[in-house]
């Protein structure tokens, strides 16, 4: 039977943008829990689980609601939700941004580093 932890048990916090990188996103899990009880405000719907020793709480954007300010707005819902998460990632499919000075190609693990003025987001 599936474990049910509390929401202060979750450390790491994944968003996916559409079904299919959530469905990927559940494939990897060595772990599948029950939801823990949490505020009945929070419109988000997730899914829980380990990978080793990590335990995950993973939300999807909702069905045709995409950019940086529908994410955004998961990812407030979730940080408002599950207090005790250190990380908080948006994992996903690119359609690569090539230039010359960074050949990023479909594939490619990318990992967004905030410099300066500048806080990581290829638009």
């Amino acid at each position: 039977m599936a474990p049910k932890l509390k929401e202060s048990n979750y450390s790491i916090g994944v968003i996916c943008a559409i079904p299919i990188e959530l469905k990927a996103f559940l494939a990897i899990l060595d772990e599948i829990h029950l939801a823990p009880d949490i505020d009945d405000r929070d419109a988000n719907t997730y899914n829980f689980g380990r990978i080793g020793s990590h335990n995950v709480v993973i939300a999807c954007l909702p069905g045709g609601q995409y950019g940086l300010t529908n994410a955004g707005i998961v990812a407030a819902r979730m940080y408002l939700s599950f207090k005790n998460l250190k990380f908080g990632l948006m994992v996903g499919v690119g359609g690569g941004a090539p230039s010359e000075s960074n050949d990023i190609r479909l594939g490619d693990l990318v990992i967004s580093l905030p410099t300066g003025n500048s806080g990581g987001v290829i638009q």
